[in-house]
């Protein structure tokens, strides 16, 4: 699952950046407005962190802009801004959720974690297919009710699919949400990935669809 970080603080940036890419989150940073404009308008995320406060385009102007556009993406407004009236204007243009500095680095990734499940149609916190399990609320993945053991980037790839099962995903898809924006993407090596998690899940299964992608099946 792929997020922009929209902040211009570096400090705090690299803060909520690494927090995330350890909770297995591929993340890409705006520094300015205009940055996130752009990215958010163009990219593949899953969601965004948005700071209102932001350089050359404020937060709110990014925000209605993406909504304008009919960009979807659910947005996680971060900002020192915890008024009333700087909430309510958050929600109008456009916002998620709301959360105020100062924060716990947890609790964005609770929150964020908890948009990308819902935007993808789970009410549950946990999401199953056949035997394989992903508890959203701490990123942990389960095969037959005891934990499986993944690489960081294998479980990118499987936690995209599990947000999505029996859906067919392409290729370029799959690598638009697992891979950063400035990483090379490579289809072959996201082949070998996908096959050594077809080993470590059956019976659940990767199904190739040739010519389209691969889809996610309870398996028999």
């Amino acid at each position: 699952m792929k997020i922009l970080l929209a902040e211009d603080d570096a400090t705090l940036a690299t803060q909520v950046s690494r927090t995330l890419r350890e909770a297995g989150f591929a993340v890409d940073v705006a520094v300015d407005g205009e940055e996130a404009a752009h990215l958010g308008g163009t990219g593949f995320y899953d969601a965004a962190v948005l700071d209102l406060g932001l350089p050359v385009v404020d937060g709110l102007t990014v925000l209605r802009g993406w909504r304008g556009t009919g960009r979807s993406l659910p947005v996680l407004i971060l900002t020192a801004r915890d008024g009333w009236s700087d909430k309510v204007a958050g929600f109008r243009a456009g916002a998620d959720d709301y959360l105020t500095k100062p924060f716990r680095l947890e609790e964005v990734v609770l929150r964020l974690r908890a948009l990308v499940r819902r935007a993808a149609g789970h009410a549950a916190p946990v999401l199953r297919c056949g035997p394989l399990e992903l508890d959203t609320q701490v990123g942990a993945f389960a095969h037959h009710g005891l934990p499986l053991r993944l690489t960081a980037f294998e479980a990118r790839i499987l936690g995209y699919l599990l947000h999505h099962p029996g859906r067919v995903v392409s290729r370029t898809e799959l690598s638009e949400h697992v891979y950063e924006e400035d990483a090379e993407r490579d289809f072959n090596a996201l082949e070998v990935l996908v096959s050594r998690l077809r080993r470590k899940i059956a019976p659940a299964a990767i199904a190739t669809e040739r010519g389209q992608g691969w889809r996610l099946l309870p398996g028999a």
